[in-house]
Parts: structure tokens; C-alpha cells; sequence
């Protein structure tokens, strides 16, 4: 049975008129009566359908980028390279042929906007959707995204996943993604952590991402795992501090572990953006770097290279792995075996690390 705007507006317990509203997005509705309707579109699988379905079939060029925070370089880095791909592929060999239109959906790191999101994509008849960087580490949130995007293929949908891990592995929607490209964030920290060890190192605290963020736990894990190795797992919760990716974060959380052990020799940072936080916290309180605390970071950003002292840090090939994925998206590079691709990352060593005093 198909359903019907009326169906959509019922659910969603709004008028016709305002679903109208919504979807089309010509008119100021509230951001809760936004969310309750897109909630119901999900809901029901409704998409367009009449005179307006034929105008979302002449959009089939889009291509939908989805980052959690656009003005982190991250994310700015893989969505660049996603769509310079894409621009290189259109007219050769890609599927369609042409240029594609990239739209990138920021969704600030929000589950429910990253499904609406999708839900948009769904109706205006995407030819590809790239989600990018980890996700929310929630396994009904997981198995919510893997449904939508298992529609979205069924549909044509081109899906693939850049940075970020595979869907769950139960049930036939996690077939739905095309390729999935993601990093070996737990590999990555693991030697990081290993590096400052080898340096003669025994405290260290550890600046953790979000806590609800795949990337938070695989690098936590990593370094946890070199710790407990090492034989000093033992004091590893009071050593953690979790915050969002940001610098305020970094600053705030190096404060705080030097409270609880002064005697800290080396901060790790879940990303290079905190690890400058880190660093300023330091300088603040008096402490030089790396004489007397060390400091790492991880993805080397472009920035990372130029703070004062340079920062050691993991490469991740952010570049590379949004290329691959505008590729992909575009049909111009097939799939990987098994449609998953492990992207190492490189421990690049420089002045922000030192032997321990």
C-alpha cells in the first residue's frame, strides 16, 4: 500500500500542509515540528511520489557527504578529497557519467540528524551517499543507520563508508554498504602509546574523545592495550578523561589529570586538535615540552607540523581514503574484496616526545 502525504502528516499529528512545508523547505517550520516529521517520513518509508517524484529523479546526480563538524579539518580533509574525486571521475567511465552535485550534511556529531539526513537523501533520489568518521557507539542507533541505508541501496543508492567502521555485522542490511574503507585506529594508538613507552615512560594519562564515538573506543582500546602489556593497566580509569574533539577539551582534561598525578611524564591526545590544548595547559601551569611532560596527538593534521614544539602524532591518509571513497561513490574504482578496505595509520615521531624525566 502506498503511503500518502496525509499518512505522513497523521503520524506525525500535523497538518498536510505543514509536512508540505517540511519537505519541501520553503517555508519556517520549528525545529521540533521538523524533527517530529521527518521522524514520521522515516518512519512510513515515505517518498515522493506524482509530478514531485519525477523532480527528485532529475536530482539523481547528488551525492551526499555526511561529516559530524565540517569546520574540523577531519572531516574538511576526507570531504575535499571525496569531492575533487568526484569531479576527476565525472564523464569517465563513471556510473551515469557526468558531474556530480556533493552536498555535505554536517550533523554536528547528532544521531537523529544524521538519520534525517539520510531520510533527505532517500527522497531526492541520491546516486551516492559517503558517511565519514566514526560512529555513535549504540547498537540500536547502528542497526537504525543500517536499515535506512539498506533502503537507500535497494533504491540505487551507492553507500559508502570513509573512517568509519562497518555495519552491524546481524541481519541483511549490513550488506548495504557498496565498500567500507576504515582506519586501524586501535593499531595506530597502540603504537603510539608503545612509542612513549619506549622512551621510559610509566605515567601517562590519556585525553579520550566523546564517549559515545567508535573512534573514542578503538583508540582508547589501542592504548589501553599497550598499557596493560607494559604491565601498568592497573591505574588506567583514573588516568582518563573524556571530552569532545576540541582544544577547550584538550585544555581542560590535562588540567585535570595533573590534579589527579603530577607526576605525569607524557599526555596522550584522542586527536591532534585536543593535543594542542594539552599543550597549552601545560605552558600555563609551567611545564616545558617535551622535557617535562611529553605530548601526542593523532590523525597529523596540517597543523600538526608547525605547532611549537611539532607534534608526534599517527598519519592517518585522510586524503587518500576521500579520494577512494569519491571513487566509489562515482563507480569509477570498483569495490574492495569483501567490500572492506583497512587503512593503516603511520607513527610519525617529532619534537613534542621525549625521554622521560
Amino acid at each position: 500500500m502506498t503511503v500518502t502525504l496525509a499518512d505522513v502528516a497523521a503520524r506525525a499529528r500535523v497538518s498536510p500542509a505543514t509536512v508540505s512545508r517540511v519537505l519541501n523547505g520553503n517555508y519556517p517550520v520549528a525545529t521540533a515540528t521538523r524533527e517530529r516529521v521527518m521522524r514520521a517520513v522515516d518512519e512510513l518509508d515515505y517518498v515522493v511520489n506524482g509530478p514531485a517524484s519525477s523532480l527528485a529523479a532529475a536530482t539523481s546526480d547528488l551525492v551526499g557527504i555526511l561529516v559530524n563538524d565540517i569546520a574540523d579539518p577531519f572531516f574538511g580533509i576526507i570531504a575535499g578529497a571525496v569531492q575533487s574525486a568526484m569531479g576527476r571521475a565525472g564523464g569517465g567511465g563513471a556510473v551515469g557519467g557526468g558531474e556530480k552535485l556533493a552536498v555535505v550534511c554536517n550533523t554536528g556529531g547528532s544521531p537523529e540528524r544524521e538519520l534525517t539526513y539520510l531520510t533527505l537523501l532517500q527522497r531526492q533520489r541520491a546516486a551516492a551517499v559517503v558517511l565519514t568518521g566514526g560512529a555513535v557507539d549504540d547498537p540500536g542507533h547502528g542497526a537504525a543507520v543500517a536499515a535506512k541505508l539498506a533502503r537507500l541501496a535497494v533504491a540505487g543508492t551507492r553507500v559508502v563508508l570513509c573512517g568509519r567502521p562497518p555495519l552491524p555485522a546481524a541481519g541483511e542490511d549490513a550488506g548495504a554498504a557498496l565498500a567500507t574503507l576504515t582506519f586501524d585506529n586501535e593499531g595506530g594508538a597502540r603504537r603510539l602509546t608503545e612509542h612513549l613507552l619506549g622512551l621510559g615512560h610509566r605515567r601517562l594519562g590519556y585525553v579520550a574523545g566523546p564517549v559515545e564515538r567508535t573512534t573514542t573506543r578503538h583508540r582508547l582500546e589501542g592504548h589501553r592495550a599497550a598499557m596493560t602489556v607494559a604491565g601498568l593497566g592497573a591505574d588506567l580509569d583514573r588516568l582518563t578523561v573524556h571530552g569532545p574533539y576540541d582544544r577547550r577539551s584538550g585544555y581542560e582534561a590535562a588540567c585535570e589529570l595533573l590534579r589527579r598525578e603530577p607526576g605525569l611524564t607524557a599526555l596522550v591526545a584522542a586527536n591532534d586538535t585536543v593535543a594542542l590544548g594539552v599543550c597549552a595547559a601545560l605552558r600555563d601551569q609551567g611545564l616545558r615540552i617535551p622535557d617535562d611532560v611529553s605530548v601526542a596527538g593523532f590523525d597529523d593534521l596540517p597543523f600538526s607540523v608547525d605547532a611549537v614544539p611539532a607534534l608526534t602524532t599517527v598519519r592517518l591518509p585522510l586524503h587518500e581514503a576521500g579520494a577512494r571513497a569519491g571513487r566509489l561513490a562515482t563507480g569509477a574504482e570498483a569495490p574492495p574484496p569483501g567490500g572492506l578496505a583497512t587503512m593503516g595509520g603511520e607513527l610519525v615521531v617529532r619534537a613534542s616526545t621525549g625521554r622521560a624525566r
